[in-house]
């Protein structure tokens, strides 16, 4: 798609600023210092107070789902993030913003497109640093964040505003441990660029999933109850493929009655021979997802007993440029949602 660099709907000048929801989940960008470390403290409301100048480009009200740190966020969080953001769209906002831990940020924003559809902007937002630090980035994350959600050209699709980028969640992934621009596509283009005056689409915005929305009204999870919905999430453990790696994991996984198994392989999804023949055994017991560990794509080009012609003849699902850990959060999202092993495809696939 080509650029475009007009205003959204958003921008300063507008006669009336549309309405933006922060759901605040900790992170970061809500935490505060303290003598056992830092840990989330400040609420959405807090937020906004903290950056004024989000009010330029929308109103602004908050609520409040959980305040976790990015690294231990629970598939109950992730379950009333997605029912507070349906919620806040039910009321009239014109946009969500989700306020998150970045270690696992990647990962909820993916979630949310499997599990909804919602007619407004959805933008996950986080930090690197947190307000009482030099430089920090939460002003400038989260100004982004409302500016994208004030905006209707991104009314489909979850997306993730960082560092004047816009990436679809889907294919956002973190890149480094502490660096500003930790947020990247590796598999795929920004969605826009920001600038202080203007935006420039760089793609369609586009909910990004194949699958049919999993929670909500047309869905089969309920979030309504978060702890009931985390409940139906199978264990899905993360099997590593790489040198000299053996079955040993999947053995475990197998006996630890795992409603599903995720394989890391290498390159276009490749594993070792040993992996490669218990796979051969464990798809008829659970079904058996593989992703690559580089970006891009997974497909069958390799044979030999763990290469990815044979896996796909034992048959594993691909997860297409899906790193392991949004393959993960897809399957065991899918299998909580009764999906089938003929339609696992769907889970991981692009529309």
């Amino acid at each position: 798609m080509g650029s475009d660099e007009t205003s959204g709907s958003g921008e300063p000048g507008n006669e009336k600023r549309p309405h933006v929801c922060v759901v605040a989940c900790g992170g970061t960008i809500a935490s505060e210092p303290g003598d056992d470390g830092a840990a989330p403290a400040k609420t959405g409301s807090d937020l906004v107070s903290a950056v004024p100048g989000v009010e330029t480009y929308a109103t602004v009200s908050a609520r409040e789902v959980c305040s976790q740190p990015g690294f231990d966020v629970r598939w109950r969080d992730v379950f009333a993030t997605a029912a507070a953001a349906r919620e806040a769209v039910e009321e009239g906002a014109d946009g969500i913003v989700v306020t998150h831990g970045t270690d696992t940020l990647a990962d909820t924003a993916y979630a949310l497109d499997v599990l909804t559809d919602l007619p407004a902007p959805v933008v996950v937002t986080g930090a690197q640093r947190r307000l009482d630090e030099p430089s920090s980035d939460v002003p400038a994350n989260l100004t982004l964040a409302v500016r994208a959600a004030a905006d209707d050209r991104f009314a489909r699709g979850v997306h993730v505003a960082f560092d004047d980028e816009l990436h679809a969640g889907r294919d956002v992934v973190k890149g480094h441990s502490n660096a500003l621009s930790t947020m990247t596509s590796p598999a795929a283009a920004p969605i826009a660029t920001f600038t202080r005056a203007a935006s420039d689409l760089v793609r369609e915005p586009r909910r990004r999933v194949a699958v049919d929305p999993l929670c909500g009204p047309e869905g089969p999870i309920d979030p309504a109850d978060p702890a009931a919905a985390a409940d139906r999430v199978p264990e899905v453990p993360v099997i590593h493929s790489g040198t000299g790696a053996t079955a040993a994991g999947i053995e475990r996984a197998l006996a630890a009655d795992v409603g599903g198994i995720v394989i890391e392989g290498t390159g276009l999804g490749n594993a070792t021979a040993a992996i490669g023949d218990a796979v051969a055994e464990a798809v008829d017991e659970v079904p058996v997802v593989v992703a690559g560990r580089p970006a891009g794509p997974t497909e069958p080009v390799y044979g030999t007993p763990g290469g990815a012609v044979t896996l796909a003849d034992h048959g594993v699902v691909f997860a297409g440029n899906l790193p392991a850990a949004k393959a993960r959060v897809g399957l065991a999202l899918g299998l909580a949602a009764g999906v089938g092993r003929e339609d696992l495809p769907r889970v991981f696939g692009r529309p």
